[in-house]
C-alpha cells in the first residue's frame, strides 16, 4: 500500500504559493543546525566544538533570559485561581500580583482562563492595553481598535489576507526585512515591492527610494496597497527619527497607502539619542485622526520580556471604515481567539508594575538589567565585526540584531556557486560547522544585488560574548586566508 504513489498530494499537485514562499529565519541553516546538535548530543566530541551557540533567531528565553516575575506571578494565579484561595499566597506571591490577577480574573466569565475569549480578545484585557498605548503616546486609544493575536505573525497575515486580490496588488516592504512579510505577501497571492534602505547613511529609510519603488511598480501595472515599515528594524537594528516617520505619513496619506507599522521592538532601544515613537503617535501629532489607515503590530516576545512561546500580541487597527472593520472581524474569528495566557501577558506588558506598587522595584531592576545588558552586548559584538577584515557593521541603535555587510572574494563567491549555494549562506554554513556559531544569511532579508550580509543575534548571555568574539575572529581569518585571490 505504502509503494503506491498518487497524485492526489504530491509535490507538483500542492498549492505553488507554498512553493514559492520562504521563510529564511527557519530555513536550510536552520536544519542544518538542528543535526549538528543531535550529533553533539549522541557523540560528545565528535565535532570541533562543544555547544552550538545561536546568534540566528530571536528567541530570548531558550539563550538564558529569566522571564520578569511580577508577570509570571500574575499568570500562574490566574492559571490556577484556588490558589487566591490560600493563605501562603499572601507570603509567596507580591501583594500587587494577587490584586492584579483578582482584577484580571474579573474579566472571565466564572474566573475561567480555559475557556474561549470573544474572538477580539477579551474586552477588560483590551481595555488595559488601551490605557498602556494612551499612556505611551499622549493620545487616546479605544479597546474597539485592539486585536489580541498569538504574538504579531497572525495579525501580519491578517491583514495581508484583507488586501490581497490578486498578484496585482503590491506591498512596498523594506530590503532588508523581517522574512515573514514576504512570505506572507506569497502566500496571499500578493507582489512583494522591496524598497531599499541606505546602508551607507546607517540604514535610512529615504522617501525618494519610497517614490522610485511605488513608481516603478506602477508602471507594472501592480496596484500598491500598502506600506510595511519596521521600527526599530529587523534585521538592521535601526531607529526611525520623528521628522522620517513624519515623511512616511505624509508619503502614504499623499500616494492612498495603509502603513502597516512593525513596532515589536519598541522597548529595545540602545543608541544614544534615539527614542521610539509610534506611528499612531506621529499620526495624531500631526492632526492626522482616520485620515490615514494604519496597522500597528507590538508583541511580548521582543523587549525585555521575551515571551516567544507564550504567544502573545496584538494589532492595534485604525483609519478603516466600519464595514472593513467588520470584515477583519470576520478574518480574526476564524481562528475563534488567540490563546488566553498570551493576552494576560500582553495585558501586563502593556501595564506593568507603576513606581509605589510592591512590585515596581523588583519590576524595575530586572527589566533594567536585562536592556543594559542587551546594550553591552550590542556594542561588544558590533566592535567585534567591525574588527573583521573586509567586514563592516552599522552602529546598534535598536531591535535584537546586527546586520554586517562582508566583502567576499571572487574566489569564496566562485566556490560558494559551485557549491549552489548564496555566498553569504556559504559563509554561514562554514561559519556553524567550523565552531558552533549560527547565523543567517543575509541573502534571506533582502540585500543591495551584489551585496552580502549576515544576520546576528545580540541575544546570547554575555558570558557567551567573548567566545562569540574569539572563534568568529579565528574562523574569519581562515576563512578569508582560503578564498583570497
Amino acid at each position: 500500500m505504502g509503494s503506491e504513489m498518487t497524485d492526489a498530494v504530491a509535490i507538483h499537485s500542492i498549492n505553488p504559493k507554498v512553493l514559492k514562499c520562504e521563510y529564511a529565519v527557519r530555513g536550510e541553516i536552520d536544519t542544518y543546525t538542528e543535526n549538528l546538535e543531535q550529533e553533539l548530543q549522541k557523540n560528545p566530541g565528535s565535532l570541533p566544538f562543544d555547544e552550538i551557540i545561536y546568534c540566528s533567531i530571536g528567541n530570548p528565553q531558550a539563550l538564558g533570559q529569566q522571564p520578569i516575575t511580577f508577570f509570571r506571578e500574575v499568570l500562574a494565579l490566574c492559571d490556577h485561581p484556588s490558589l487566591l484561595e490560600k493563605s501562603e499566597t499572601n507570603t509567596s506571591f507580591s501583594s500587587d500580583s494577587i490584586v492584579r490577577a483578582h482584577q484580571i480574573l474579573s474579566s472571565f466569565p466564572g474566573k475561567a482562563t480555559g475557556a474561549y475569549s470573544n474572538s477580539q480578545g477579551v474586552k477588560g484585557l483590551r481595555d488595559s492595553i488601551a490605557v498602556g498605548i494612551a499612556a505611551r503616546d499622549s493620545f487616546p486609544a479605544s479597546s474597539d481598535d485592539i486585536f489580541l493575536t498569538d504574538g504579531a505573525t497572525p495579525a501580519v497575515h491578517y491583514i495581508m489576507q484583507l488586501l490581497l486580490r490578486s498578484e496585482a496588488d503590491g506591498v512596498l516592504c523594506p530590503a532588508p526585512q523581517y522574512p515573514l512579510y514576504t512570505a506572507s505577501i506569497t502566500l496571499h497571492g500578493g507582489t512583494h515591492v522591496p524598497y531599499y534602505l541606505d546602508e551607507a547613511n546607517g540604514w535610512a529609510l529615504e522617501i525618494s527610494e519610497l517614490k522610485k519603488q511605488l513608481e516603478n511598480a506602477r508602471t507594472k501595472g501592480i496596484i500598491v496597497r500598502a506600506l510595511v515599515v519596521i521600527n526599530p528594524n529587523n534585521p538592521t537594528g535601526q531607529v526611525l527619527t520623528e521628522e522620517n516617520q513624519k515623511q512616511i505619513a505624509e508619503f502614504c496619506k499623499k500616494e492612498d497607502l495603509v502603513l502597516i507599522a512593525d513596532e515589536v521592538y519598541q522597548d529595545n532601544i540602545f543608541a544614544e539619542g534615539k527614542k521610539f515613537n509610534s506611528f499612531k503617535k506621529i499620526f495624531r501629532s500631526m492632526g492626522y485622526g482616520e485620515d490615514i489607515p494604519l496597522v500597528s503590530y507590538h508583541s511580548i516576545s521582543k523587549g525585555y520580556y521575551g515571551e516567544c512561546g507564550k504567544r502573545g500580541g496584538y494589532m492595534e487597527v485604525t483609519g478603516f471604515s466600519k464595514s472593513v472593520r467588520e470584515q477583519i472581524c470576520k478574518v480574526v474569528s476564524v481562528n475563534l481567539c488567540s490563546n488566553i495566557s498570551g493576552q494576560i501577558l500582553t495585558s501586563l506588558v502593556m501595564n506593568p508594575p507603576k513606581s509605589g506598587d510592591a512590585s515596581y522595584e523588583s519590576y524595575a531592576s530586572e527589566r533594567d538589567g536585562i536592556l543594559k545588558s542587551l546594550a553591552r552586548r550590542a556594542k561588544a559584538l558590533e566592535d567585534a565585526l567591525n574588527n573583521l577584515e573586509g567586514v563592516t557593521c552599522n552602529k546598534a541603535e535598536g531591535s535584537m540584531f546586527l546586520f554586517p555587510q562582508i566583502h567576499l572574494s571572487e574566489k569564496a563567491i566562485k566556490a560558494a556557486k559551485a557549491s549552489k549555494m548564496a555566498p553569504d549562506a556559504f559563509y554561514a554554513l562554514r561559519l556553524v560547522e567550523s565552531t558552533g556559531i549560527v547565523v543567517l544569511p543575509g541573502s534571506g532579508f533582502g540585500q543591495v544585488p551584489g551585496t552580502y550580509h549576515f544576520r546576528c543575534s545580540i541575544l546570547p548571555q554575555e558570558n557567551k560574548i567573548p567566545a562569540i568574539v574569539s572563534r568568529l575572529a579565528a574562523f574569519h581569518e581562515s576563512f578569508m586566508n582560503q578564498y583570497r585571490d
